[in-house]
């Protein structure tokens, strides 16, 4: 079975929305970091204070085919290819250690579905 980790880098606004996005499409849990980012375009200023835009990444190990899903999911939905409020990657895993097993059930159960 092959994995990929799925990452989402997106604005804190859309991290409750992002989580349920997310599950529903099939993931089984969500790790979250709270995250600053440094674009190209200069940062807001008031009265002389710089607004630093807070982030969040989302972080989930998943079986490769449902990764996709997941990703499609969170690009349709959150609408990021119109508004640039986030980006989402996977990383294929080549070794992978600790897993939920009920996890790994839920993907046998979805490769039984697909043949």
């Amino acid at each position: 079975m092959k994995f990929a980790l799925l990452v989402a880098i997106l604005a804190e606004d859309l991290e409750e929305k992002a989580i349920d996005v997310a599950k529903d499409a099939g993931a089984g849990g969500v790790t979250l970091l709270d995250a600053r980012g440094i674009g190209a375009k200069e940062k807001k200023t008031f009265f002389g204070l710089t607004y630093e835009g807070s982030q969040t990444v989302l972080i989930c190990v998943l079986e490769k085919k449902l990764s996709l899903a997941v990703m499609k999911a969170l690009t349709v939905k959150l609408d990021l290819a119109k508004h640039s409020k986030g980006v989402v990657f996977t990383v294929p895993l080549d070794h992978i250690a600790g897993i939920d097993t009920r996890q790994l059930e839920r993907f046998e159960e979805r490769i039984k579905d697909d043949i």
